[in-house]
């Protein structure tokens, strides 16, 4: 099944974010690699693609795995939970419907 984990970051969290990205990124590539990861991505602070120093409010990731236990669990172990970027994480299933 799938799981969203939806998280918010802290604010003034952009160095901290920026430091922490290669070793976060990693281990998305490990979930695209098993072929589990849906969609990732953050929320950037304007409305923007590149918001500069405005940086993001949070990040959105939807992959699959075997049970919500482990979603959290893996969730829990992100290098930006690590470094202190976020302040909240909810996961939380999700029904992929479309595109079919």
């Amino acid at each position: 099944m799938y799981y969203a984990i939806i998280a918010r970051d802290k604010a003034d969290s952009l160095g901290v974010r920026l430091e922490a990205r290669p070793a976060h990124l990693d281990r998305l590539r490990r979930l695209q690699d098993e072929g589990r990861l849906l969609a990732a991505g953050p929320h950037p602070a304007i409305d923007s693609e590149d918001p500069g120093p405005a940086g993001f409010t949070g990040s959105l990731i939807i992959a699959e795995f075997p049970d919500l236990e482990t979603a959290r669990a893996w969730a829990d172990e992100d290098p930006y939970v690590a470094a202190g970027v976020f302040e909240e994480v909810t996961v939380k299933p999700f029904r992929k419907v479309f595109p079919e």
